[in-house]
């Protein structure tokens, strides 16, 4: 059995031509759980799958992680196979966020009579969730206010770190084994984005071995974190990742 994650984009918000970041990991080549949906990754989504995603995980809710909620909610309602199957796992403290970013506005139709969230299977979480058999570990990260930004870690198989400034102690809980960490990264840090510079200095050699980079701004940048020694990821490419680890008897 194989394992990947599929980065439909890897872009930062402004890197329009890399694509929104988002990924799908999947088994055996077929599609377990999307992370995140911004402006063009369900087009991205369903060009790879010929479907739309049936489980989906939102890290936070800036708009270039969220903004291709509206066109799914469209493309479920109208499929009655479809509606209310899709799984949205996200941290609870975001529901309030996501709520006022996508589902406040009066009239989810502009016939009435639909409540946003009937197209969707919404499954708040605090500490992870199951999805298939497996245990997926939710964490906070750090990126522009406490309690708005939340990663995805999956033992022995992937860490993926959503937008987040540099997160050391919380990547030694969960990537201590052969974990691929796929982690937001570009040339220069900010309050809410890790830079180059952050991972150099605050990450050890075998953190740094562990770590695959995207949300970078641009191609020209990804060849400069490469040419610094780092592993990048580019657009609509596949990365093999380690068997799932069987779920701690603590889980859930």
């Amino acid at each position: 059995m194989n394992w990947h994650l599929h980065f439909l984009g890897v872009g930062a918000a402004h890197a329009v031509e890399l694509g929104s970041s988002a990924a799908v990991f999947e088994r055996d080549g077929e599609p377990l759980l999307l992370i995140d949906c911004g402006p063009d990754t369900l087009d991205r989504y369903q060009a790879a799958y010929g479907a739309p995603p049936r489980a989906l995980f939102i890290t936070h809710t800036h708009m270039d992680h969220v903004a291709g909620l509206e066109r799914l909610f469209f493309r479920l309602w109208f499929d009655e196979q479809l509606r209310g199957n899709t799984k949205v796992f996200l941290h609870a403290a975001l529901l309030p966020w996501l709520q006022a970013r996508v589902a406040d506005y009066p009239g989810a139709l502009a016939e009435g009579g639909v409540n946003y969230w009937e197209a969707f299977r919404l499954v708040p979480c605090t500490r992870g969730f199951w999805l298939d058999g497996l245990w997926f570990d939710v964490f906070a990260t750090r990126h522009h206010a406490p309690g708005t930004s939340y990663g995805l870690a999956l033992d022995g198989s992937f860490v993926y770190t959503g937008d987040t400034r540099p997160i050391p102690e919380v990547l030694a809980r969960y990537a201590g084994g052969p974990e691929l960490i796929a982690h937001d990264c570009g040339l220069v840090g900010n309050p809410s984005h890790t830079g180059v510079d952050d991972i150099e200095r605050e990450y050890d050699d075998s953190l740094r071995a562990q770590c695959l980079l995207y949300h970078y701004g641009s191609a020209a940048d990804g060849a400069a974190l490469a040419a610094r020694g780092f592993r990048i990821v580019g657009t609509d490419e596949r990365v093999l990742v380690a068997r799932p680890a069987t779920p701690r008897a603590d889980a859930g």
